[in-house]
C-alpha cells in the first residue's frame, strides 16, 4: 500500500496544499487533478522522494519512504512531465541509459523491441532532436514496457500523444494494473482506465 497522511506542501512563502490524505493498493489507480499551480507535480515529486512534505508522511507497505531508501525506489518508475530524453542521443540510447539509471539493464534488442511496440519502429536510431513531440513522448513512455516496478508515478503521460498512442498507453496501464501494479498520474485528458479501484485526488 502507498499511503499519504496529512501532507502539506509549501513552496517559497506559498502553501500549495494541506491535509492531503490517500491510500492506494494493488490494482488501483489514483488521478491527481487540480488547476495549474495547485501542487500536482510537487506531490508526485514527494512520492518519488525527490522532495519532502512540509508536514505529514508518505509510507510504502506501512513504512515511511525516507527509511526505505533503495528498497522503495527499486519499486517505482517515475516519468516526469518534461520526460528527460536527451536530444543528442538516439531513441535506443535514451531508453537503454534511462533504464540503466533506474536499475534495469536491458539489451539493445530489448530496447528495440520496446520502441517497435510503442510505435517507433524505424526511428530507434534517430537522434531524439529530430523526432516530433509525440514521438519524443513515446521514447520516454517506452520505459513502461521495460521495467518491472510495482508503482508507476506519471506526470502528464498523455501530453502530445495522438489518439492511437493514447489508446496504446491505456492498454499498457490496464495490463499493469491487472497484474497487481499501481498507478498515480496527472492528466488533463479524459481517459477511462479499467482498475480494481479508481480514485481522484483533487488539489485546490
Amino acid at each position: 500500500m502507498l499511503k499519504g497522511s496529512n501532507l502539506v506542501c509549501v513552496r517559497g512563502d506559498r502553501r500549495l496544499f494541506k491535509d492531503v490524505n490517500f491510500s492506494l493498493e494493488a490494482g488501483g489507480i489514483m488521478r491527481v487533478t487540480g488547476p495549474n499551480g495547485s501542487g500536482k507535480t510537487s506531490l508526485l515529486r514527494m512520492l518519488c522522494g525527490l522532495s519532502k512534505p512540509e508536514y505529514g508522511e508518505i509510507s510504502w507497505h506501512g513504512k515511511p519512504i525516507g527509511s526505505l531508501s533503495g528498497e522503495y525506489f527499486s519499486d517505482i518508475t517515475y516519468l516526469g512531465h518534461l520526460g528527460g530524453a536527451k536530444d543528442d542521443l538516439t531513441a535506443l540510447e535514451n531508453l537503454r541509459i534511462s533504464s540503466a539509471l533506474s536499475g534495469t539493464e536491458i539489451t539493445e534488442q530489448d530496447a528495440a523491441d520496446a520502441l517497435q511496440h510503442i510505435g517507433l519502429g524505424g526511428r530507434q536510431l534517430l537522434p531524439v532532436k529530430v523526432l516530433s513531440q509525440g514521438q519524443k513522448k513515446r521514447v520516454v513512455l517506452a520505459r513502461l514496457l521495460i521495467g518491472k516496478t510495482k508503482l508507476w508515478i506519471l506526470d502528464e503521460p498523455l501530453v502530445a500523444l495522438d489518439t492511437s498512442a493514447v489508446g496504446m498507453i491505456k492498454e499498457i496501464l490496464e495490463r499493469h494494473l491487472a497484474q497487481g501494479g499501481m498507478v498515480v498520474m496527472t492528466t488533463h485528458q479524459e481517459i477511462d482506465i479499467a482498475a480494481v479501484t479508481t480514485q481522484q485526488l483533487q488539489l485546490v
